[in-house]
């Protein structure tokens, strides 16, 4: 690869498929469908981007089928997650990078989902400040979305941002590839896999047209967040949310998708100043709980609506810490702490920006596993490992991350 700049028929520069790479890489990610590794792919580097530049760049690439994986979810059951090979997903890079700086300064300022510069926290900060000022809520969930996501509104909507008959022709390619299961090759009609590189983007781009440019242009001073298809809209009375749900039921009707009406909830914001009897009294987003508390001051205190790190979060790290089985492994307390802390730091700064008071129970339940490991390994009864630990931590006060809120 000595000239980046040399194309073909389409205007792809060996330079795009190069810096493909690059991120492909440093995102990790499993194999797909041709259990090639991202690994096994370097080992013949120059050759493999120059084939798939080649065939890029001349119309002649057509992707492989997606691997489907299931995944558990946090609230229970399995989603599907379509895995793309290495090659494909170097690929949806190269469109991606063209594609996304075209189109994200278009997007909505409450957008926040696989964006540069936007975050969870971010959206959690915005839903927090509209929850003090409007006492209802509308938690909404779309029904299957990434599953049924209609390829002709799909692609209505890329050719809004784009001419390019290649972005388009390789879209169109995605969207239609087939899926390998268990049970052989299902061929897709409608949706994307979830679980590509383009995927969040075109998303986002589907849902900028099916529903924040319809309520900026409908609903103007209705304030809203969405991470993805993970939609919280904001009221400000009960009828005001049951118009608006309702509304909003159309509108995803007509962009051929469906509200879940299980999971879709309309919910009291109660506080000081809104005090509210409504049944629903709390909701999930981005994996914290919203609901009211009271919070104490040294003269006095106040009913708040706010978040906090939430029990199906909760449960997925308890469960994360499970799966490494760590009871097994005999291994020096400070080689333990190596293997934890990196996964303790991310929970801490993900789920205690907000009443990390709250996480306390969680931090005691890690104390408690590492109690059970000391006796496990070091057959001592449980009064004794709980010393034991105690004097580590008097004389290694941060050897674990969390130890910084609960000491054991």
């Amino acid at each position: 690869m000595i000239d980046y700049y040399e194309t073909k028929t389409h205007p792809i520069t060996k330079r795009m498929v190069l810096d493909a790479y690059k991120h492909v890489r440093d995102n990790g990610g499993s194999a797909g469908i041709d259990e090639q590794s991202i690994s096994d792919y370097a080992k013949h580097l120059s050759d493999n981007l120059y084939k798939l530049w080649n065939r890029m760049s001349s119309g002649s690439y057509f992707p492989s089928l997606v691997k489907e994986v299931k995944i558990p979810k946090k609230s229970g059951g399995t989603r599907s997650l379509g895995i793309p090979t290495v090659e494909d997903r170097i690929a949806q890079q190269v469109v991606k990078s063209y594609l996304e700086p075209k189109v994200d300064e278009s997007f909505h300022p409450s957008s926040f989902g696989y964006r540069k510069g936007r975050s969870a926290h971010q959206a959690l900060a915005q839903t927090h400040k509209w929850c003090k000022h409007l006492s209802w809520v509308i938690d909404l969930d779309i029904k299957g979305f990434f599953d049924n996501i209609d390829h002709e509104l799909m692609m209505k909507a890329v050719q809004h941002y784009t001419k390019e008959k290649w972005v388009l022709m390789y879209v169109e390619r995605w969207l239609k590839m087939g899926v390998m299961k268990g049970t052989g090759v299902e061929q897709r009609e409608k949706g994307t896999p979830q679980g590509g590189v383009i995927s969040p983007l075109l998303a986002n781009i589907f849902l900028h047209f099916a529903f924040d440019k319809w309520m900026e242009k409908n609903f103007p001073p209705i304030k809203f967040e969405r991470y993805c298809d993970d939609i919280i809209v904001h009221c400000a009375s009960l009828a005001q949310a049951e118009y608006l749900k309702q509304k909003i039921a159309g509108r995803l009707k007509d962009c051929k998708l469906e509200l879940n009406e299980d999971k879709t909830n309309i919910v009291s914001c109660p506080s000081s100043r809104y005090p509210s009897r409504h049944g629903k009294r709390s909701f999930n987003f981005l994996g914290y709980t919203f609901r009211p508390r009271w919070i104490a001051y040294a003269d006095g205190g106040e009913l708040a609506f706010t978040p906090c790190m939430s029990s199906v979060a909760k449960k997925s790290v308890k469960d994360s810490v499970r799966e490494m089985q760590f009871k097994r492994k005999q291994i020096p307390i400070q080689r333990m702490a190596v293997l934890l802390n990196p996964k303790i730091r991310g929970w801490i700064a993900y789920y205690c920006k907000w009443n990390k008071w709250t996480t306390i129970d969680l931090w005691w339940w890690m104390n408690n596993r590492l109690v059970r490991w000391v006796m496990k390994t070091r057959l001592f009864s449980k009064k004794r490992a709980y010393r034991w630990l105690q004097g580590i931590y008097k004389t290694q006060p941060g050897l674990f991350v969390h130890w910084q809120l609960l000491r054991p």
